[in-house]
C-alpha cells in the first residue's frame, strides 16, 4: 500500500484544525485497538511463537490463522 502524504496532509491548516484531527485519530485509534485487542495480541503472540531468535532460518512456514502447537 503506497500513500501520498503530499496530497493527504495538505498545507495550510490551522493550529486547531491539526489538534482537533489529530485528537479525532488517537479517539478513532484507541476504540480500534479497544474493539480488537484480542486479535491484535493474537496476531503478535502467533508471530512471536513461530520466530526462533536464535535460528530463524529453521522456523516453520508461516501459515495465517493456524498458531503453533505446543
Amino acid at each position: 500500500m503506497n500513500i501520498d502524504f503530499d496530497t493527504l496532509f495538505p498545507d495550510g491548516i490551522s493550529d486547531d484544525t491539526a489538534e482537533a484531527i489529530r485528537d479525532l485519530l488517537n479517539e478513532f485509534l484507541f476504540a480500534w485497538e479497544a474493539t480488537y485487542f484480542v486479535h491484535l495480541q493474537r496476531h503478535h503472540a502467533r508471530h512471536l511463537e513461530l520466530d526462533d531468535p536464535n535460528a530463524p532460518w529453521q522456523s516453520p512456514p508461516k501459515t495465517p490463522g493456524k498458531p503453533k502447537s505446543r
